[in-house]
């Protein structure tokens, strides 16, 4: 719960503490109602989180407009983008892929199961933000001179390895995708 009001500033998460959402992504709340507690001080109005999704961590600060919403169950959070000249948004999402992998058990029994492994996909596109070098006087509008794009793609930047044991007794090494950025 937080207080309705100016946000407090929140502190980061302890090293050892691994992020729900991945190191690429952020935790933000998109469903909140309003309760309404009285305290030593008085009456007070505060936001309880109800639903959250994991969201990409930009690379660059964007103000986001917002406006509360309250219907008879809850307040929802709704974004509004008020300005958005992003240089990149070049961003992992998961894409499971599954595996057959054979268990010896301590007990001489040997189990084939299913492995499910998120390797993850790199999306986006990675630009360079304004290319215009010369723009008309009389209407800024009109750019009369453009700087070449460059030629960078948005690829895979941290892996993370899985082995096991397939189906025919082999050891199989997998690798997934942990992060994605802009490369030329």
């Amino acid at each position: 719960m937080r207080p309705r009001g100016p946000a407090a500033p929140v502190s980061a998460p302890p090293l050892s503490q691994l992020p729900t959402c991945g190191m690429n992504q952020v935790c933000e709340p998109t469903g909140m109602r309003v309760d309404r507690v009285l305290l030593l001080e008085g009456p007070r109005e505060v936001e309880v989180i109800e639903e959250c999704q994991c969201d990409i961590k930009l690379t660059q600060c964007i103000r986001f407009d917002s406006a509360s919403v309250e219907t008879p169950n809850k307040m929802d959070l709704i974004q509004t983008v008020a300005a958005c000249e992003l240089k990149e948004s070049c961003y992992r999402v998961p894409y499971v892929e599954y595996y057959y992998e054979t268990v010896h058990h301590a007990d001489g029994v040997k189990e084939e199961r299913l492995k499910e492994i998120d390797v993850g996909r790199c999306l986006g596109g990675c630009t360079t933000g304004n290319r215009c070098l010369l723009r008309s006087q009389s209407e800024p509008a009109i750019c009369h001179l453009w700087a070449e794009r460059q030629s960078s793609s948005c690829a895979p930047h941290g892996y993370e390895s899985h082995s096991f044991l397939n189906q025919h007794g082999q050891i199989r090494t997998v690798l997934s995708i942990t992060s994605c950025l802009c490369q030329n």
